[in-house]
């Protein structure tokens, strides 16, 4: 089985966002997981996938539980 990997631009379409916030999210240490190889970033589907489930919500009340790196 390969492994589908996901370009910076791929992932801001995929979450209708602007590739800008992902670059931002990687200095901030926010959002999924990634590779850097060489100059080139990819997210790898399943990183991506994990990242999605961890953020649904029941209320504006919950918290995310994200556990330390």
């Amino acid at each position: 089985m390969a492994i589908r990997h996901l370009s910076q631009r791929e992932l801001a379409a995929r979450w209708n966002i602007s590739h800008r916030t992902l670059e931002r999210w990687r200095w901030t240490g926010e959002g999924p997981r990634y590779i850097k190889l060489g100059g080139r970033v990819v997210y790898r589907l399943e990183d991506v996938e994990e990242y999605e489930r961890e953020q649904i919500r029941e209320s504006t009340a919950d918290h995310p539980s994200r556990p330390a790196a």
